[in-house]
């Protein structure tokens, strides 16, 4: 079995090295030799690195009027062009990430946007029957050869069941999986190689960005992914879609894979094609407005929601709903996120600056702890001009902007599922502005911020926290005596000694032990009025219809917190 295994892991680096030759080529003679360190290529037998014609740093030089995000953008378009559908990908996320790189750097990758090449479809037909496990004509009546869409991960066409259901087939690139899991591990190790060298890509956070692609392509390299995310999508929103607004397309799994998606055509004008689409926006313009309070619950409530929605995924429909297309890319938002999120939200219309800021630092990525004051006032700067005005008062790509700006001078990032979050309004802005639509987000979201902050503090909320809690002291509690007798036996064996001389601090060790006991004592009291809390049935009105059960557990935690108190007096101050 060794054997085998290091076969293949030979045959593995064979390809990679003459993969990572023609990667590093590219690069090279693109300007980024220089950044290329002699680790990137030890591994490439009798490889001598070519020089480009003129470097970045002499660009730099020279050209006044570019300034460093733009001509590292440029030269990296070049070598993405280059090397095909992974590196076009890489580029196309690149595009997408205001929260770390400059405008000038993104607007050199939004040019990728378009330079998918599609595949005939006599080149995937192979891969159709393959993933069917039947001939093609056993399923579809007629499928189109002309694509209707390109992305660099699939290709999609329109076709017909036997029964003459219209359909739509998303095809996984021939190659396209061997070919992401080689050139990322390429571009994992020269990323983690050009941070050694430059600084100027250290800052950039090159190696972020990778990771959030390895998460990316998870996702959308499983199309059985894309399958369960419609599903538990559909379900979602048909329990806030009482008026039943939204469509989403039936996938037919029978005939879905890992390599393609069958799912129903739907017919109707997307709403990218404005010409189209204007004469029913005096119709739309409630559907739109209810359809967008939908989507905020979506994760204010669920924490799971579309985060690709611009005008192309969006269609109204023959009979008056809206359909909605594409779940590759959803987002999700943890409990914990959740929560973050509605407090700075609570805290924006309060005009809370102070409690924004310290939300934003449980959640966000940051090295060193920055200085919390200037944070406020920087914050307060960029965010007050925005609070309160409406989707056609405001454009959100500034407010992002201003955000991400602000938070990156003080070296703090968001995390990726905020940094989703933050996208998704800011695409629904777009399509709310290009169809003349205006709403007031803060105020949609205002009507739910009631509800969501009393059902963060309902008594089963509030008995799950303690239980947790009380779990995780327990643990800790279990552990310390162990690995503590554990370090004694050790200590004791070796023969060490520690002489300790205590010069005026016994005093401030007693009250850190009191302080620690008194902390104990406190958790176990949180823990018995969570349970006896838990005891009360709801239509408590008057203190003799508490139950009796309640009433101990109430006892209970008042003599430990008396315990804890009185351990913590004895302290001498």
């Amino acid at each position: 079995m060794d054997l085998i295994k290091t076969g293949i892991g030979i045959t593995k680096t064979i390809r990679n090295v003459s993969r990572l030759r023609e990667i590093v080529v590219v690069f090279a003679k693109n300007g980024f030799d220089e950044f290329i360190s002699h680790n990137a290529i030890a591994g490439i037998p009798n490889f001598v690195l070519p020089k480009s014609k003129r470097s970045i740093k002499e660009e730099l030089d020279r050209e006044t009027e570019k300034d460093w995000p733009q001509i590292l953008g440029y030269r990296l378009r070049l070598c993405f062009e280059e090397l095909g559908p992974a590196f076009i990908k890489f580029g196309q996320l690149l595009s997408s990430r205001e929260d770390i790189f400059d405008a000038s750097f993104i607007d050199e990758m939004k040019i990728l946007r378009d330079k998918v090449k599609p595949v005939p479809f006599k080149d995937v037909r192979a891969g159709i029957e393959a993933s069917l496990g039947m001939p093609i004509d056993r399923v579809f009546k007629e499928i189109d050869p002309k694509p209707i869409g390109t992305a660099s991960i699939g290709v999609v066409f329109k076709g017909q069941l036997l029964d003459g259901t219209e359909v739509v087939l998303k095809v996984k690139r021939p190659g396209i999986e061997k070919m992401m899991e080689t050139d990322f591990s390429i571009l994992r190790f020269l990323a983690h190689q050009a941070e050694k060298v430059s600084e100027e890509v250290k800052f950039l956070g090159v190696s972020r960005v990778v990771n959030d692609f390895s998460h990316s392509l998870i996702n959308e390299l499983n199309f059985n992914i894309e399958a369960l995310n419609c599903g538990r999508y559909r379900k979602i929103i048909e329990s806030h879609d009482t008026g039943n607004l939204f469509y989403l397309p039936k996938i037919y799994e029978e005939y879905t894979s890992a390599d393609l998606l069958v799912m129903e055509k739907l017919n109707g004008i997307p709403f990218s094609n404005y010409n189209d689409i204007e004469p029913h926006l005096d119709d739309l313009e409630v559907k739109l407005n209810d359809g967008l309070k939908i989507f905020l619950k979506t994760f204010l409530a669920d924490g799971f929601f579309h985060a690709d929605l611009h005008g192309g995924n969006f269609f109204l429909l023959n009979d008056g709903k809206i359909g909605l297309i594409d779940f590759g890319l959803m987002g999700t938002l943890s409990k914990r996120g959740r929560k973050n999120f509605v407090s700075i939200i609570y805290s924006l219309i309060n005009f809370n600056y102070e409690n924004v800021v310290y939300e934003f630092l449980e959640v966000a990525e940051y090295d060193q702890i920055p200085d919390v004051d200037r944070l406020i006032s920087d914050v307060r700067d960029a965010l007050s001009p925005y609070i309160g005005l409406t989707v056609q008062q405001t454009d959100f790509s500034l407010v992002l902007k201003s955000t991400i700006s602000t938070l990156k001078h003080h070296e703090i990032f968001l995390p990726r599922e905020w940094f989703i979050v933050f996208r998704s309004l800011m695409t629904l802005d777009g399509v709310g502005r290009s169809l003349g639509q205006d709403y007031d987000l803060y105020a949609m979201m205002e009507e739910d911020l009631n509800d969501l902050i009393q059902a963060s503090f309902n008594k089963d909320e509030i008995l799950e926290e303690g239980l947790w809690a009380a779990k995780d002291f327990m643990g800790v509690a279990r552990i310390i005596p162990r690995h503590l007798k554990w370090f004694l036996k050790d200590f004791t064996q070796k023969k060490y000694g520690i002489e300790l001389i205590l010069t005026g601090y016994e005093n401030s060790a007693k009250m850190i032990n009191g302080s620690i006991v008194f902390l104990a004592f406190t958790l176990l009291t949180c823990l018995f009025v969570a349970s006896g809390v838990y005891f009360l049935g709801r239509n408590v009105n008057h203190w003799s219809e508490v139950p009796t059960i309640t009433w101990i557990f109430w006892v209970l935690g008042s003599l430990a917190f008396g315990k804890g108190y009185f351990a913590l007096k004895k302290v001498p101050n």
